[in-house]
């Protein structure tokens, strides 16, 4: 099974989530030409994460957001952790509770999902920096 491998680099996000399933299909231009196949997305972080949900209504997105900080919030006193600010560890817990990598079919050269999916990429810091993603196609 062949595989072709990359790395893509997400430019800087504000904190918040974000649609990155363009980004994903430019980078690969062989997507195309595979008629079955798997895609594989790897974030090369630690305090930003993956998760494949609604792509059309934007306050999905706002409302992950809000739920999350609701959930794990900022300054908690129980937190050792503290040294690189107080959105750091909540960055951690949220990016564990995601996940780190997403996996989509791929068939007749397009990503196999539900009409109203879409990757994203949770960015869990205020100031994150740009994110490295591995991207593997398989075929």
């Amino acid at each position: 099974m062949p595989v072709k491998q990359t790395t893509i680099t997400i430019a800087p996000k504000p904190r918040g989530f974000h649609l990155i399933t363009d980004d994903i299909e430019r980078a690969l231009f062989e997507l195309g030409t595979v008629d079955a196949g798997i895609l594989h997305v790897f974030i090369q972080h630690t305090s930003a994460s993956l998760t494949i949900n609604e792509n059309a209504d934007p306050t999905v997105r706002q409302d992950f957001e809000s739920h999350f900080n609701h959930m794990v919030p900022e300054n908690a006193p129980y937190y050792r952790h503290t040294f690189e600010g107080p959105d750091d560890m909540p960055a951690h817990l949220k990016a564990s509770l995601l996940g780190s990598s997403v996996t989509i079919p791929v068939t007749n050269g397009r990503l196999n999902m539900g009409v109203w999916q879409g990757v994203y990429l949770c960015e869990h810091r205020d100031h994150g920096g740009a994110r490295r993603l591995v991207v593997s196609l398989s075929f």
